[in-house]
């Protein structure tokens, strides 16, 4: 079987590298007398030395005490705090997928939502969380962790899944390595192919070596994929609470998201057509009266709430997190 769901992508990357830089600069006498022990400590951690991305860092740092300081205020519903990106400027990357385009369509077993709580980090059906590194290759770690849930409820046992050999081995499925692709793509090389596991094929971060791939030692097939309705928050919930976790797309092209720490994630400016990374939505729940879906990055787990985010669950279409939403079928 060909590919049967090809995307073009413009300028691909789902690996956000940077910040939206706003906020004021520090004061000369704030930074003077704070931010150099903390940037000699942040920058020894991180193997960098330049004066112009100590100043990339210093705005970084002024932004998120704001917004922290907002938080406290009880005017903002997230933390934010410094990470590994806090010397990177932003590089707004964008992606528009074809809505002419799908699979054959959603038939929810179950059409109204049952759950109040879905977790599925309880349930056995999520890996450790992983880190991508400095590649766009996040639309790997979101196919390989919904193919995992996939597994997990068909035989009851957990297996992490190469993300190198998606990236090594599907570019002729019309994936991009390291520059990006779409999950759809990613799909495709596995339901002709199958894949292997982390361990037969281990994560390097570049995109530049031969596909390793041994038919022999593949340990997930799948036999198709289905597409959710576009933007239907309700049917996205269903699925997360009768199938398991869902790959998705959303906007992350804001320095919010960047250094979010902890809370649930709200952000104004968040735009659902322009889909910048994908990650995987492993369930909701509720919070002091407020929705949210869990997501899983593959950023690490010293970002976000151990790796993971909320983000606010309200029928808007927050981020576009409905959007782009499919799942593998066994």
């Amino acid at each position: 079987m060909g590919p049967k769901h090809t995307h073009q992508v413009r300028r691909a990357g789902f690996l956000l590298l940077s910040a939206l830089l706003i906020g004021p600069r520090l004061a000369a006498s704030e930074s003077d007398e704070v931010a150099p022990t903390e940037w000699e400590v942040w920058k020894s951690s991180h193997s960098v030395d330049d004066m112009q991305r100590r100043n990339i860092w210093e705005t970084n740092k002024q932004m998120i005490e704001d917004n922290n300081q907002g938080f406290f205020m009880g005017r903002r519903p997230f933390t934010m705090a410094m990470n590994k990106y806090g010397d990177l400027v932003r590089r707004r990357r964008g992606l528009e997928p074809d809505p002419s385009e799908t699979s054959p369509p959603w038939t929810d077993p179950e059409p109204k939502l049952q759950a109040y709580f879905v977790d599925y980090r309880n349930m056995g059906y999520v890996t450790e969380v992983k880190d991508q590194g400095f590649c766009g290759s996040c639309w790997a770690f979101s196919t390989t962790g919904a193919i995992e849930g996939q597994i997990y409820k068909k035989t009851g046992q957990l297996v992490s899944l190469s993300e190198q050999n998606l990236v090594d081995c599907s570019r002729s499925y019309g994936t991009y390595g390291c520059n990006g692709a779409w999950m759809a793509n990613a799909y495709d090389y596995v339901v002709n192919n199958g894949l292997q596991a982390t361990d037969a094929y281990p994560y390097s971060s570049v995109d530049t070596q031969p596909c390793y791939y041994d038919s022999r030692l593949a340990v997930a097939h799948i036999k198709d994929y289905r597409f959710l309705p576009k933007g239907d928050e309700q049917a996205l919930a269903d699925a997360v609470a009768t199938v398991g976790p869902i790959t998705v797309a959303i906007d992350a092209d804001h320095s919010s998201f960047l250094f979010y720490s902890s809370g649930i994630y709200d952000e104004p400016t968040c735009n659902p057509n322009n889909l910048s990374h994908a990650v995987l939505l492993v369930g909701y729940g509720s919070d002091g009266g407020q929705d949210y879906w869990i997501i899983k990055n593959s950023w690490g787990s010293s970002w976000g709430e151990g790796g993971y985010m909320r983000m606010v669950r309200d029928g808007r279409n927050t981020c576009g997190i409905a959007s782009y939403a499919l799942y593998p079928v066994l």
